[in-house]
């Protein structure tokens, strides 16, 4: 298997150790954190919204709709994990199923009016919970954080590119 300059790093070269051990917890706290609250926002409980639901409608909502192949492909992951979480999506009306323009015997996954209004209303109740959490710093601290998890997320989705196109259970080359 080749190394990346990343695999082959060790301790010496990553830094403080110290502060990495830091970084790492802060990390999982704040996973168990977010999906504790579901970074459900402020008020009633409704506006909380599965993680999984929420990215997959906001998926769609950016880049309109698309078939069950092109979304796994472009949230990273497997298309059985799509279908499998889509299926409540759709039978709750968040999201429908509708025959793709070009191609009458394909399916595309598209943001129905109601999905896309309950995606706003989440929206709406996460930016209120993160101007709450953040709202004694500074504007140039939010910038920096916001800066600083995108590079993070950018990082590990980067990482974990080859594991999604290889699969959960790469076979070994014969």
């Amino acid at each position: 298997m080749p190394t990346t300059p990343e695999m082959s790093m060790d301790m010496t070269t990553l830094g403080d150790p110290g502060l990495l051990d830091t970084l790492q917890h802060e990390v999982a706290v704040f996973a168990r954190r977010a999906e504790q609250t579901r970074l459900g926002g402020v008020g009633q409980v409704r506006n909380s919204m599965d993680r999984a639901a929420y990215l997959l409608l906001n998926r769609l909502d950016n880049e309109g709709p698309m078939g069950v192949k092109a979304l796994a492909a472009s949230m990273g992951i497997d298309s059985s994990t799509v279908t499998r979480q889509v299926a409540p999506l759709v039978d709750t009306g968040l999201v429908k199923r509708t025959s793709h323009p070009e191609d009458g015997r394909a399916v595309v996954l598209q943001l129905s009016p109601r999905g896309l209004a309950r995606l706003e209303e989440v929206r709406s109740s996460r930016r209120q919970l993160m101007a709450e959490l953040t709202h004694d710093w500074a504007p140039g601290e939010r910038e920096t954080f916001c800066s600083l998890l995108t590079r993070f997320n950018s990082a590990l989705s980067a990482r974990m590119a080859p594991q999604a196109i290889a699969g959960p259970n790469p076979q070994p080359a014969s």
